[in-house]
């Protein structure tokens, strides 16, 4: 894969040497206030009509709206360079996605150079609400959850593209998912800066349904996941996503395959991600809507003011008879710091606090397993769901195992503060814990829980060597609990703390005691 990617974008380069335009040739200004849409998209369609070639955006603000790049041209942000989108929602009317840079159906192009592409998100979602209110602009949920995505923005919409580079430039504040590619194959994503807290929803790099991918040396810091991959359609997946050397911050979660999971993923490889300030999970595995998900490779992984390590989750909310498959997962050198308190707390938009469903109000004394509520709809009789600390944890559903994972090389702290008032599940009524079948997949999803190290359920095949759960603080729970497990190996695998006997707690478990490696 990493050989024809090369040989692509040399070739790629070489195509796109045939015209060079600068788009002040065109009446372009770069005085922060031109809508200068008509004049970039002229520059474009002449290169494309020229065969092919660059299209340099220089140094200066030029404000624009909605373009469409084709094939075989260089879109080039010289150093300085400001490509700023329009503040008005109007600007970003095309026949593909409202979105600052659209594609469908095109090959051989790339976004290149040291400048910047500005969404200005806080402004834009200002006139947004502006228009909602006016009733200009038509949306059933914005008054009681928040605009739908296709009334928001991207930054980037590609939809059937192949042989795409973005390399060099910085982006920021989407009102929306930032960069959003669906269908594509053959991409390169090296070397990107995504800034874009200004809105929920701000995943940085979203692949639905993408094929042969590498996303290399990024930092992103987003207001939702930061990588995301996504499968839409029943009868396609993710396939072949390398995905190295990244820098990540989240209000969601770090690096994530799902929710949305009709397809499925496979054949992806993830290496040496530092993760920091995330409020979710540094590494969530998600087949829940009928999809699958196999031959998954996630190593060096160090996060810090994390709220979750490690979440793998088979779930069922489809509602056809299909059920997802996970198998085939392998993660090492894991070293993540999980809080006590919120780690995004410093964050604009920060992800929802948990509550209990809004038709749910909890009873003195009663025990109650259920599965929080994290959205952010404005229901004021929804109340806070209050919680210690939430465990990592690898779950399928009874009859549908998650098969063949290994865990080897990992150490998570819990800087806990563990209550019994906050709230309190006892260990020994551990089997009403609910499945959560139906529900959004989180690592919360279980709500409270009697271990806070690792909660295992549902499980065929599972290796776990050199896994340590250490803990600074104090907590009343045991340490790993393992539920419905079958071929269970555990090597070296211990906690560090103040933790309930036993240290380990089974239940229908069948252990291999010698493992060839």
């Amino acid at each position: 894969m990493k050989r024809f990617l090369f040989l692509f974008f040399l070739s790629a380069s070489v195509y796109a040497q045939h015209k060079t335009v600068n788009i002040v040739q065109y009446g372009a200004k770069a005085d922060a206030v031109t809508n200068n849409a008509s004049f970039i998209q002229k520059a474009i369609d002449d290169v494309t009509a020229a065969g092919g070639g660059t299209v340099v955006i220089p140094a200066g603000v030029f404000v624009t709206g909605s373009i469409e790049l084709k094939s075989g041209v260089e879109l080039h942000l010289q150093k300085g360079a400001v490509l700023q989108g329009s503040t008005l929602r109007k600007d970003y009317e095309n026949k593909i996605h409202p979105a600052l840079i659209v594609a469908s159906a095109k090959q051989h192009f790339s976004i290149t150079g040291n400048g910047i592409i500005d969404g200005k998100g806080r402004e834009l979602m200002k006139d947004i609400f502006k228009r909602l209110e006016e009733g200009t602009l038509i949306d059933k949920e914005w008054k009681t959850k928040r605009p739908t995505e296709g009334t928001r923005t991207n930054i980037f919409f590609f939809e059937d593209c192949a042989n795409i580079l973005v390399k060099g430039v910085t982006i920021k504040d989407a009102t929306n998912w930032v960069t959003h590619y669906e269908r594509c194959r053959n991409i390169s994503i090296d070397s990107v800066k995504i800034e874009s807290v200004a809105y929920w929803n701000n995943d940085g790099i979203d692949m639905v349904d993408c094929k042969s991918v590498r996303i290399t040396n990024c930092y992103i810091n987003t207001a939702d996941d930061a990588i995301c991959l996504k499968s839409a359609k029943e009868d396609d997946y993710c396939d072949s996503i390398y995905v190295s050397n990244c820098i990540l911050r989240s209000s969601a979660n770090a690096f994530k395959l799902g929710t949305a999971s009709k397809g499925g993923f496979k054949n992806i490889t993830v290496r040496n991600l530092v993760v920091y300030d995330t409020y979710r999970s540094a590494v969530a595995l998600e087949a829940v809507d009928g999809g699958f998900i196999e031959n998954v490779d996630v190593r060096n992984i160090a996060a810090r003011n994390t709220g979750n390590a490690v979440f793998i989750k088979l779930g069922h909310r489809n509602n056809d008879k299909r059920y997802s498959t996970v198998k085939n997962i392998y993660i090492s050198n894991v070293k993540v710091e999980v809080p006590a308190g919120k780690p995004d707390a410093a964050y604009e938009m920060q992800g929802p606090l948990l509550r209990y469903p809004p038709t749910v109000k909890p009873t003195d004394g009663k025990l109650i397993s259920i599965s929080p509520w994290n959205h952010s709809y404005k229901d004021s009789a929804a109340i806070i769901y209050q919680h210690n600390v939430f465990p990592s944890s690898v779950s399928g559903l009874p009859g549908h195992a998650v098969e063949n994972v290994k865990l080897e090389n990992i150490e998570i702290l819990y800087y806990t503060k563990a209550d019994k008032k906050i709230n309190y599940f006892p260990l020994d009524s551990f089997q009403l814990i609910t499945e959560a079948e139906k529900d959004y997949p989180e690592f919360s999803m279980f709500g409270e829980l009697p271990v806070w190290g690792f909660y295992v359920r549902h499980v065929n095949g599972l290796q776990m060597k050199n896994v340590s759960v250490k803990m600074k603080g104090t907590d009343f729970r045991t340490a790993y609990l393992f539920n419905d497990v079958k071929d269970l190996y555990l090597q070296k695998v211990n906690s560090e703390g103040s933790t309930a006997k036993p240290q380990l707690f089974k239940h229908d478990v069948t252990e291999i005691t010698n493992q060839k490696k």
